[in-house]
């Protein structure tokens, strides 16, 4: 495969349920095993709900991943981790609930996509402290 064949995406990682931490190492080993490279990752901050009023803190992270999935391909492959590691359903307009895993993708080289399924740039990732705080530290 040539380096033209491996595209950059950031992914957010967020947990509020369960053995937070532990959720979000096997995600990372997931999406090691079945999107790609993860070849960068921030530290994990522990935040308040947003969106949505909870006793669960959750704990938010960003990763890098090289990947040679479409942008289509990562959208099914980090739902199918999620429904993995317990998620049962997704947010539906902006209706959000307590998730053991919440895997979105932030930016996916430097594609502008806006369609039903998934929009990029992450249409609400610079309101998001949660985000963005970690994304800087691993964003070039």
């Amino acid at each position: 495969m040539s380096s033209a064949d491996i595209h950059t995406a950031y992914l957010s990682l967020g947990s509020n349920l369960g053995d937070r931490h532990a959720t979000m190492c096997r995600a990372i080993d997931l999406l090691g095993r079945e999107v790609g490279t993860v070849d960068r990752q921030s530290a994990m901050l522990e935040t308040e709900p947003w969106g949505f009023q909870s006793a669960n803190k959750f704990l938010n992270m960003c990763v890098r991943v090289l990947t040679p999935l479409s942008p289509q391909q990562l959208l099914a492959a980090t739902q199918g981790i999620e429904r993995e590691l317990g998620r049962m359903s997704k947010s539906v307009d902006g209706h959000y609930h307590d998730r053991p895993i919440d895997i979105d993708i932030l930016m996916y080289d430097d594609l502008h996509i806006n369609t039903p399924e998934l929009t990029l740039p992450h249409p609400l990732m610079k309101e998001r402290d949660f985000v963005m705080i970690p994304l800087r530290e691993i964003y070039r």
